[in-house]
């Protein structure tokens, strides 16, 4: 298919409608340049609301179960993305589901090691740590979300107005312990879930006063096994800031030999028609994948794990290619059965242009990994390098 006779992206399919990256930063200034960042900023944090409604639009027509989704969302709001949107974020939210299970599950061969830590970067309203609380108890789970003071403050104040968000986190409240919540309404911490207030770029630059974990982020133990979860977050820094967030993950806040993984969820392949008139529209919008260029591929994403510090293992994958060989046929047939889908050609095209990366480092911290660690995720289906 020709890049003209491609839909407009804009409302079809760009990555806040097939995805949930979150803004990464916020400035105040009258300095125009200044000024200019902090409208960059405000474009990119609006966009979690794009994220919201795809994810109710699939809840909705079962494509998800999520009994939360609506909680983070108006009344009035009933959204209805297009069938290939649909489908997306049903593949997506799937495959990081598994890769998410598969850690919980991990044991890092000590059956007696089940203490757990996940880390959102750029959480938004996502609603996982809610659709986990079933998993919280059983692996000794804390689960961090970080993102923009607006953005956490109205998460916050959505949590505050709803009885049953409150008492799933007090559910999982250790005895004696409660929900506490900062005077600005930014932050929230309990014995099992912290919402930081954080501008990720100030992460990836710290200051001397903000080296220690706990200074930077409440809450986080640096030797409890880990996972980093980005999806379309990363993409929204400058290159060298996203690699720097990373390095700080992997060297100071969660040093070796603590066991540390990462998923990222983000556009590929900018240089094909598509990929083009997908940049091409989403610049219109005001925002910029930053890191795109630099990681457009699957064979990139690989090397850039490597590079990071997941020596262990690096796998990635294509939406299509999860769809293909993550689903089962039951669960495909079921899906199809949901609303119909005429746009074959373009759901492979935009399925195409999006994966998922994921890579581990062991507890020794070496480049082989140790028998027994992230075994799940050594095994699930990958694709051979496309570069």
């Amino acid at each position: 298919m020709s890049a003209p006779s491609i839909p407009n992206l804009n409302t079809l399919r760009h990555p806040r409608s097939f995805a949930r990256g979150r803004g990464r930063g916020t400035t105040s200034s009258s300095d125009p340049s200044s000024q200019n960042k902090q409208s960059s900023d405000q474009i990119v944090q609006q966009t979690d609301q794009d994220a919201l409604l795809s994810r109710l639009s699939a809840v909705d027509l079962g494509y998800l179960q999520d009994e939360y989704a609506r909680l983070f969302a108006s009344e009035a709001e009933r959204p209805r993305r297009f069938p290939i949107i649909n489908r997306g974020t049903y593949v997506r939210t799937s495959a990081i589901d598994t890769l998410v299970q598969s850690f919980l599950q991990d044991t890092s061969g000590d059956p007696t090691c089940t203490k757990k830590q996940i880390i959102s970067l750029g959480a938004g309203s996502d609603t996982r740590f809610f659709r986990l609380r079933n998993s919280i108890a059983r692996h000794a789970l804390v689960y961090h979300e970080l993102d923009f003071p607006a953005v956490t403050a109205q998460k916050i104040s959505s949590i505050r107005r709803s009885e049953r968000l409150l008492a799933a986190i007090e559910a999982q409240n250790k005895q004696d312990t409660e929900i506490t919540f900062s005077q600005d309404g930014t932050s929230l911490h309990s014995s099992s879930y912290h919402i930081h207030p954080v501008d990720l770029r100030t992460l990836a630059s710290p200051s001397p006063l903000s080296s220690s974990p706990s200074a930077s982020l409440p809450g986080l133990c640096p030797t409890t096994p880990t996972l980093l979860i980005s999806e379309c977050c990363l993409i929204y820094l400058p290159p060298h800031s996203a690699d720097s967030l990373l390095a700080r993950f992997t060297t100071s806040l969660i040093p070796s030999p603590t066991p540390l993984s990462l998923i990222i969820y983000e556009p590929i392949n900018p240089s094909d028609p598509f990929g083009q008139t997908m940049i091409s529209n989403l610049r219109a919008r005001g925002i910029h994948l930053q890191t795109l260029q630099k990681y457009a591929s699957l064979g990139r994403q690989k090397e850039r794990l490597k590079v990071m510090g997941f020596g262990a293992g690096q796998r990635s994958a294509d939406v299509k290619f999860l769809w293909d060989r993550w689903v089962d046929e039951t669960e495909k047939t079921r899906v199809a059965a949901l609303e119909m889908l005429d746009e074959v050609e373009e759901w492979e095209l935009l399925a195409g242009h999006y994966c998922v990366a994921w890579g581990w480092r062991g507890g020794g911290g070496d480049e082989e990994g140790e028998h027994g660690r992230f075994e799940g995720w050594e095994d699930l289906p990958a694709q051979e390098n496309d570069d």
